[in-house]
């Protein structure tokens, strides 16, 4: 499994990531909410924001997204831990342990691009992400 670093923006992620990725290098890949199947069900406003953002070096992953909850960026949920894990055996397994005691996100689901993808706050007010990629 791999610990991913997971930042969330309010508006303002494709700035960030293009930041990053001129102090640290490395390969990135930004995807809007308009060139998403999501576009459809979202306000036009939203078109232009970062969906999903992945920023790769030979040392780094660094993944970010415009996409904030309707309670907007608070002080506590603006960070999430990312396991990227290589089964959907392991992602599930993961998912339950993490997650007892602690809030639902949404549970672990299919994407439309393939992976398997879930979320929570743990007992302790961690905000984790689950995450396997179609292999």
């Amino acid at each position: 499994m791999q610990l991913v670093s997971y930042l969330t923006f309010n508006g303002n992620c494709r700035q960030a990531m293009q930041f990053y990725h001129k102090c640290l290098g490395g390969k990135l890949e930004l995807q809007t909410v308009g060139e998403s199947p999501m576009a459809e069900k979202l306000p036009a406003k939203m078109k232009k924001a970062i969906l999903h953002a992945s920023l790769r070096n030979k040392n780094l992953v660094l993944m970010g997204s415009d996409m904030v909850s309707e309670q907007g960026l608070i002080k506590g949920n603006s960070v999430s831990l990312m396991l990227d894990v290589k089964s959907e055996k392991e992602v599930r397994t993961l998912f339950s342990k993490l997650s007892r005691g602690g809030k639902p996100g949404y549970a672990i689901e299919k994407t439309f691009f393939g992976a398997l993808l879930g979320n929570f706050t743990d007992k302790f007010d961690n905000n984790w992400i689950l995450y396997c990629k179609k292999r």
